[in-house]
């Protein structure tokens, strides 16, 4: 089986309100096993086997591989938004780079909305349902945005980015793909405290919907523009200060759920049989 990054969950029983709850299987209602976001504190052996909600588990190669090129869109999905955000405050140097870089605002635009493409299609959330509207939101504002580029912004002579900064109501195109950006550092903020992904789940749609509404002024709008730049940059860039582990989680959960239902049914009765969920505390 292929594994990909999961939203990094504890199996061991714990306080309701402080879980996350997954109801991927009969085994979690009959044992009353609930998991939590939590982070690893050693890096993971080659050699070191896991044990999780439905067996023993291994970190493989292609599971370090798939973690690499989720942070790895991470940051370019960082680096080019910084990039392009930062002729917003440098428009009058006069630098060379930077005329460059309005030159080529739907270029860091595209490679931008496509490195958050990859990390929403690599990352491992329990609940289908939430990584698929993650991902859904992303396809939807990747079209918008195709869209109004072709009917709008370039019969208008401007790029996308110029187009959705002269006008505001353009938004309602790109907003889905920021509002998919939104829960995933929404989903890395609550798994791991990071303060930073914390803050930029209210400042994303903040400044898209101070910029919709008209009722933020520029010097707002520039402002937490800034502290989404910084904050952005640090959150991808902590990252790759994490264990590899802390992005991989409980791969039995994903292993588990690749059965079939009579193997699933056949592995439960077994897990029971061993008494497994206690021998987890």
């Amino acid at each position: 089986m292929t594994t990909t990054l999961i939203l990094p969950l504890h199996p061991k029983p714990l306080n309701k309100s402080l879980l996350l709850r997954s109801n991927l299987s009969p085994i979690n209602r009959r044992s009353s096993l609930s998991v939590k976001c939590q982070a690893v504190a050693q890096p993971p052996e080659p050699t070191a086997v896991y044990q999780g909600v439905y067996g023993p588990w291994k970190i493989e190669s292609s599971d370090v591989q798939e973690v690499i090129l989720y942070r790895s869109g991470l940051v370019t999905a960082a680096s080019s938004f910084v990039i392009a955000s930062s002729t917003a405050f440098l428009h009058n140097t006069g630098w060379e780079v930077f005329d460059l870089i309005r030159g080529n605002l739907d270029l860091f635009y595209g490679v931008g909305a496509s490195g958050l493409g990859l990390s929403l299609y690599l990352i491992h959330i329990y609940v289908t349902e939430i990584k698929r509207a993650l991902q859904a939101l992303w396809v939807i504002g990747a079209l918008g945005s195709m869209g109004a580029y072709a009917a709008l912004a370039q019969p208008a002579g401007k790029s996308l980015v110029e187009y959705v900064v002269e006008n505001p109501a353009a938004v309602w195109f790109v907003g889905p793909l920021f509002a998919a950006l939104t829960g995933l550092v929404f989903k890395e903020g609550l798994c791991y405290g990071k303060l930073e992904a914390g803050v930029l789940t209210f400042i994303i749609p903040s400044v898209l919907l101070g910029h919709l509404s008209g009722l933020m002024d520029e010097s707002t709008k520039l402002s937490l523009l800034g502290v989404w730049m910084a904050l952005f940059v640090v959150f991808a860039g902590r990252k790759f200060t994490q264990p590899i582990k802390d992005d991989i989680g409980d791969k039995s959960v994903f292993i588990f759920n690749a059965l079939s239902e009579e193997e699933k049914a056949a592995l439960i009765e077994k897990l029971e049989q061993q008494n497994y969920p206690q021998n987890l505390n």
